[in-house]
């Protein structure tokens, strides 16, 4: 799963849950408590739906947060000088734009 991907589809899901709650926001005020009623198990299920959907996502990303800290813990293993450079300059380019302010 793309980063890409998992964006869209976070953002799909969000929009989603909330259309389902505002048409029921909307329509809550003049309809009958059996209306009602119908409209609040929809949105409910709606909920419960995002929250699991939303849950694998959260999923996804962890994993792909964890393949790329071994992807660069690995890298850093085998090229222990490069890494030690990248910090320097890291390092100085913060300590430049920090001394600016």
């Amino acid at each position: 799963m793309s980063k890409d991907t998992t964006s869209e589809n976070l953002r799909a899901e969000l929009k989603s849950l909330a259309d389902t709650l505002e048409e029921v926001l909307n329509s809550s005020a003049d309809k009958s408590k059996e209306e009602v009623s119908k409209l609040r198990s929809k949105a409910e299920q709606a909920l419960k739906e995002s929250r699991y959907r939303l849950g694998e996502t959260g999923d996804a990303l962890a994993k792909q947060t964890r393949e790329a800290a071994a992807r660069a813990d690995e890298y850093v293993r085998d090229n222990p000088w490069a890494g030690v450079g990248i910090g320097a300059a890291v390092g100085v380019v913060l300590g430049v734009l920090l001394t600016r302010r």
